[in-house]
């Protein structure tokens, strides 16, 4: 596969990022929050003069919020021409994909089955790869 990720971990998981969809990693210092907004929408934030949505991505993914924010980083990525900022626990590094993307485990969860590509081994072992336009979106609405 040989395909570039971003590395990092995502309420607590190892997760991959396609490198060709971030156009940076930054840390996020303040977040203004929208009204109205769904709960995985934490706010605004500016990245040199531009306004990014700052997605919380535990939150995208059905789980729990990962809580404070100060210092916290973000893989910015262009989804639709609007930026975003997905925070994550941390990007630790960039690196290939060792394999074809397999179906996400059982265990994981809903949400992981729903926002990632797959499961890709790699130099620091499997991570799952997300799929960035899903992430953004939001968890899927359970049925009433």
């Amino acid at each position: 596969m040989n395909e570039l990720l971003l590395m990092c971990m995502i309420a607590g998981r190892r997760a991959a990022i396609p490198a060709s969809q971030v156009q940076s990693v930054i840390e996020i210092d303040e977040i203004t929050p929208i009204p109205g907004t769904p709960g995985f929408v934490r706010g605004l934030t500016a990245l040199r003069s531009q306004a990014l949505t700052v997605i919380d991505c535990p939150v995208a993914l059905g789980l729990e919020s990962s809580g404070e924010v100060s210092d916290q980083r973000a893989a910015v990525v262009d989804v639709g021409g609007h930026l975003y900022a997905l925070l994550v626990d941390e990007a630790y590094d960039v690196g290939e994909a060792r394999s074809e993307a397999m179906a996400v485990p059982g265990g994981f969860g809903s949400g992981w089955q729903h926002a990632s590509l797959g499961m890709v081994e790699t130099d620091g072992g499997p991570a799952l790869v997300i799929d960035v336009v899903t992430l953004v979106a939001g968890p899927v609405a359970e049925a009433a």
